[in-house]
């Protein structure tokens, strides 16, 4: 007992040493007040704070933050749309002045969410509210740069700094999705059609080139058989020419009429009319008379050749 009695200043002052130890987590800050009264922070590690007198008052993360939104907005058409979305925040940096500013801008954690969540509910319902329906999808990335830029100004006055916003799911009423689908249901059918009506002019134009050529080469074909056979024909008059000169003149040579030529070619006629014929009617003249007629007829075609 008198130990005890002789030794309990020690005592006291080893208690009240021990009882202002106290240690701060990694990520976290506390903030110290002194009846009431801000005076300091402390950093991670063990620290010491006066007994009795020092508090800690708040203990800060300096860690990201993050929370999920839900909520609605209407267009300047009056399309309801609806957001799902999920906001990263943090303590702008360590700093004495900063950590001050979160500690005591908000009584709890509670009002500073519900500040944050209403302001940036708030920033993209002034958004949506100048765009029409049709255009929401498609302006993800311009809402999320329109809310960095007007929020981040409320945040900084409060300690916070907006790392990320990142807007999951935008949907619409039924009766809108509805009607958006038909209307792409129609577009596609639309582009289906003009594809199609394209493909088919290609092949109608394909099909009218290849038919143009096709009477460009028969035509050119044509014009070279019919030359040819024109050649043809002239090399057979000449060369018949020739046959019934030398002829004419080996029948002079042996006194003998010429007229046995034509009498020949007009026997040969009617024989190649007997034989080649294809059930053709050709009427001749076999009488003496319908002979003489038609030898002087060659006679005089035979006449008009030498002259010329």
């Amino acid at each position: 007992m008198d130990f005890v009695i002789s030794y309990w200043p020690f005592i006291l002052v080893a208690f009240l040493i021990f009882s202002g130890l106290f240690t701060v987590n990694q990520g976290t800050i506390a903030v110290i007040t002194r009846f009431g009264k801000y005076v300091g922070i402390r950093t991670p590690g063990l620290r010491f704070k006066i007994p009795v007198i020092d508090q800690v008052y708040k203990r800060v993360s300096i860690q990201n933050r993050s929370v999920e939104l839900e909520f609605q907005a209407v267009t300047i058409d009056q399309a309801n749309v609806y957001f799902k979305s999920m906001l990263l925040y943090s303590v702008q940096n360590s700093d004495e002045a900063t950590i001050q500013k979160v500690a005591f801008k908000f009584i709890s954690d509670k009002d500073l969410m519900q500040a944050l969540v209403r302001t940036i509910e708030g920033n993209i319902r002034a958004f949506v509210a100048t765009k029409r329906q049709s255009e929401i999808l498609g302006l993800r990335r311009d809402i999320v740069e329109f809310v960095k830029e007007h929020v981040d100004a409320s945040l900084e006055e409060w300690g916070y700094h907006l790392q990320d916003l990142q807007i999951n799911d935008i949907t619409f009423d039924q009766a809108i999705i509805e009607s958006m689908s038909k209307v792409v249901a129609s577009n596609n059918l639309k582009a289906a059609a003009e594809n199609e009506g394209q493909a088919l002019l290609i092949t109608k134009t394909k099909s009218a080139e290849a038919e143009g050529n096709s009477i460009k080469i028969a035509a050119e074909a044509e014009r070279q058989a019919a030359q040819l056979r024109g050649q043809g024909v002239a090399l057979f008059r000449e060369e018949v020419a020739k046959g019934m000169s030398m002829a004419a003149a080996e029948m002079k040579q042996a006194n003998l009429d010429t007229n046995v030529i034509l009498f020949s070619m007009w026997t040969e006629a009617i024989k190649n009319f007997a034989e080649y014929g294809k059930g053709n009617v050709i009427f001749l003249d076999g009488s003496s008379e319908g002979m003489d007629k038609t030898m002087r007829q060659l006679m005089a075609l035979q006449q008009n050749d030498a002259r010329k």
